[in-house]
């Protein structure tokens, strides 16, 4: 069998007990950092769970897939990441495949940064639209390229009233929120110029004893030190009477 088994949102504790249970049990375990960056490391997972980890890298199971699916046909094969095992596309196309080969799966869940992030900022989980990467420019020919989607993400919810929840890249290296904002705000200036003066939360290791959540103006943000990653940013639409009252009481922003 094959199972994905969601480790929570920041490090190796916030695993459940059925997905602790079934590590421990397990013939082989591998775990992929790549997807979601939390505290978590080979070393401090070896020692909680006393056992051995294998590290998947992306090209792993990209290249490798049929492989570890295949070996999980006679054994209990387990595949650890942050968050809630079925967020990432990468873990659906892999139990898609298992299903194609025969190979039984099974899913134990964890606590996500989409339901963390509604209760850290008091803004309500119904009224969140899509959701959407910042990632870093990159250059084509000497020419700088902005990827615009996570601005586009922001003025379709906004234009339906709705909050964004914007993930910060990981890839080279883990954004923070202030060059996310950076980013934003100069596709912004670009285009229909709807950022300037807005309210923007910043979250900072959510999950974690020192979480960080600031709200205030999203230039602002940019002056504020969120500490280390992962950070994440959310921009809202207009605000319910409860949400206005938790970010002025709970999160402390002085709104005006």
């Amino acid at each position: 069998m094959l199972i994905f088994i969601g480790m929570g949102l920041y490090n190796e504790k916030d695993i459940s007990i059925k997905g602790f249970e079934a590590v421990k049990n397990a013939d082989v375990v591998y775990v992929e950092f790549y997807t979601h960056k939390g505290a978590w490391s080979l070393e401090r997972l070896n020692d909680f769970f006393g056992r051995e980890v294998k590290e998947l890298k992306r090209e792993d199971l990209e290249e490798r897939a049929e492989e570890i699916i295949g070996e999980a046909r006679d054994k209990n094969v387990i595949i650890l990441s942050g968050g809630d095992a079925m967020v990432s596309t990468t873990h659906v196309d892999l139990r898609i495949r298992a299903k194609r080969m025969g190979v039984e799966t099974k899913v134990i869940h964890a606590s996500s940064i989409i339901s963390a992030i509604p209760g850290l900022t008091g803004l309500q989980n119904y009224r969140f639209g899509k959701s959407a990467t910042v990632v870093y420019p990159y250059f084509i020919n000497g020419r700088k390229i902005l990827p615009e989607t996570p601005y586009n993400v922001v003025l379709e919810n906004l234009r339906n009233d709705a909050h964004t929840m914007l993930f910060l890249d990981i890839r080279e290296k883990c954004m923070t929120i202030g060059e996310a904002v950076e980013i934003l705000l100069e596709i912004d200036r670009k285009r229909d110029k709807i950022l300037s003066g807005k309210l923007a939360i910043g979250v900072a290791r959510a999950g974690s004893e020192d979480a960080l959540v600031i709200a205030d103006v999203i230039e602002k943000l940019k002056n504020y030190d969120f500490g280390d990653p992962p950070h994440t940013l959310v921009i809202p639409a207009s605000l319910h009477v409860i949400e206005e009252e938790y970010i002025k009481e709970v999160i402390g922003a002085s709104l005006r």
